[in-house]
């Protein structure tokens, strides 16, 4: 156990100021009840420190640096809180004997990074992290109209046809509703936290019925740590967004988990022809993950360290009936139709918001790079090679809510999304100056790669795994 738990770490940390740490000691800290950490050179020992603000999510980078994922989810000056877990200083020089060419590309990539920082600073100093209010809230107001709509269309008339339409437009008022929860709660629009904790409460538990607390446990996990295999069973490093199996795999080792039974293998060989229909099943799965997460019960709950993350609920009474008048509202409004028309009104719009949720999800990252959390590259090629940009059109960017520049999001997740586009000139810029390319299609093209993937997956499972 270390500091963060208060009781010590291997060393004596009373008397390890001066301690020099190799990366490779660094590395065998890697679980949550043993837990090193290095920012700026410095190393730190959170092992235990169960009631950081975050919650869980610092410990995907246990065993690692994580300078820059800091620096993009926090103010600097939060580093002050990590003063009393400090053990020793990072030893990142070369090893003697390595090759030259192994010294050439760490000085190339401490150059990168100084880079990335400064571009960072230019953005900062640019005010590309400052929101427009009026753009939040014509957001707002453009998916108000979007279930104002659909609540008249099952109120004002008896048609199956209408009732239909009004399924449809309450699928994409909850779409919408998640972009831009997403932005709240990323604290893209506010400075002060709380103020966007209490918009994501209205806009995602309310209107769309997904519990804040869940989805910080499980998205900012994500963010930190995207398309990657956790190290160990004890660790915490792993995507949760990547963690669909027994349904999708989207590596070899993900699929040899199916091996031995007749079910997973027959999902496996089948799984690009069951991605759509197993997209429908999306928003249901993911309103019961945050309903058990807020009051408990039998289900999943995303990510490894939800049991802690479920203790630090900030607001929970406020998450919990906020999530009781979601679903009675629903409930109110399907008694306006007849059962014939209310079951296939809830189906329709269950069933294409995750859809539509579950294309952009799928868009931005599947059939990208996956790599083992314990050989991560460096913060920005883990975000760029694992993530994928959607050329940009009109419909694109509404329907997306922001979600086409994902490469730039996650690399500056705290730019408001009416500043991702100039961000997306610079990021570009930055690239081709440091001869760095990224990954960018069209949705149709991108969607393709999507089911390409899938296949190509199930074709390696089938040569390395034949059926008995």
């Amino acid at each position: 156990m270390g500091k963060g738990s208060g009781t010590g770490g291997e060393f004596n940390h009373s008397s390890s100021k001066s301690i020099k740490i190799s990366k490779e000691e660094l590395g065998k800290h890697r679980s949550p009840n043993d837990a090193w950490m290095c920012y700026k050179g410095k190393v730190y020992d959170v092992s235990g420190w169960n009631d950081h603000p975050g919650g869980s999510v610092i410990y995907t980078h246990a065993g690692d640096d994580f300078t820059d994922v800091f620096a993009a989810f926090h103010p600097a000056s939060a580093i002050r809180d990590l003063d009393r877990f400090y053990i020793g200083d990072l030893d990142d020089t070369p090893v003697a004997g390595n090759r030259s060419d192994e010294v050439i590309m760490h000085k190339k990539l401490q150059l990168f990074m100084k880079g990335y920082r400064e571009l960072r600073a230019k953005m900062i100093a640019a005010g590309l992290f400052q929101a427009s209010y009026l753009f939040y809230v014509y957001k707002f107001m453009t998916n108000v109209t979007l279930l104002s709509a659909s609540i008249l269309c099952v109120t004002l008339s008896n048609s199956f046809t209408v009732h239909m339409v009004g399924a449809l437009l309450l699928a994409l008022f909850w779409q919408q509703c998640g972009w831009l929860a997403h932005d709240f709660l990323h604290h893209q629009v506010f400075k002060n936290r709380m103020y966007g904790d209490l918009m994501g409460i209205i806009v995602g538990d309310l209107f769309q019925g997904f519990s804040v607390a869940w989805w910080k446990s499980k998205h900012n996990t994500h963010h930190a740590v995207p398309n990657l295999h956790e190290s160990s069973p004890e660790s915490h490093d792993g995507d949760p967004d990547i963690d669909t199996m027994p349904i999708l795999a989207w590596t070899l080792r993900m699929a040899e988990t199916a091996k031995s039974s007749k079910i997973g293998r027959m999902m496996i060989m089948w799984q690009a022809v069951l991605y759509f229909p197993v997209l429908l099943f999306a928003r249901l799965a993911w309103a019961h993950q945050s309903w058990v997460f807020v009051f408990g019960g039998i289900g999943q709950w995303s990510v490894k360290g939800a049991s802690l993350d479920r203790k630090q609920i900030k607001y929970p009474l406020l998450e919990k009936l906020a999530l009781i008048l979601h679903h009675a509202s629903l409930f109110y409004l399907l008694s306006f139709m007849p059962v014939c028309h209310a079951i296939p009104f809830f189906a329709l719009s269950q069933g294409l918001c995750g859809l539509f949720l579950a294309i952009v999800f799928g868009l931005g990252h599947n059939g990208m790079a996956v790599y083992p959390a314990n050989e991560r590259p460096d913060f920005w090629k883990l975000q760029v090679t694992t993530t994928r940009n959607v050329t940009s059109t009109p419909f694109v960017d509404w329907f997306c809510g922001g979600l086409q520049y994902q490469v730039d999001h996650h690399l500056f997740p705290m730019v408001p999304r009416n500043n991702l586009k100039a961000v997306h000139v610079l990021v570009e810029s930055f690239c081709k100056e440091h001869e760095v390319s990224y990954h960018e299609a069209d949705m149709w093209v991108g969607t393709k790669e999507v089911l390409n993937h899938l296949n190509q997956v199930s074709a390696e499972f089938i040569e390395h795994f034949p059926a008995m």
